[in-house]
């Protein structure tokens, strides 16, 4: 099934005479990293055109949770994806 894809250890990285196996933690650990810069950006950009503190951490809070976990899923698809990958 495609869901179980998104969740299978990737074994098609290799590297001289050793494999690189990247699991799902990793890429939950870097959407998550990826968000907290993001999101930053986002509560400046938000605070500059809004003028208002609260508002812009309720915009970055938001964001925070929504595009991690489309990051998560876009990271999963393209570790699917064969096209680059040798």
């Amino acid at each position: 099934m495609i869901i179980d894809n998104f969740f299978r250890i990737d074994k098609s990285i290799e590297l001289g005479e050793s494999k690189v196996f990247e699991r799902p933690v990793r890429s939950v650990v870097k959407s998550i990293s990826w968000r907290i810069i993001g999101t930053l950006d986002t509560i400046v950009i938000a605070w500059f055109i809004t003028e208002e503190v609260g508002m812009a951490l309720t915009i970055g809070s938001i964001e925070f949770f929504t595009k991690m976990f489309l990051y998560f899923f876009h990271e999963r698809a393209w570790n699917i994806i064969k096209w680059g990958k040798k």
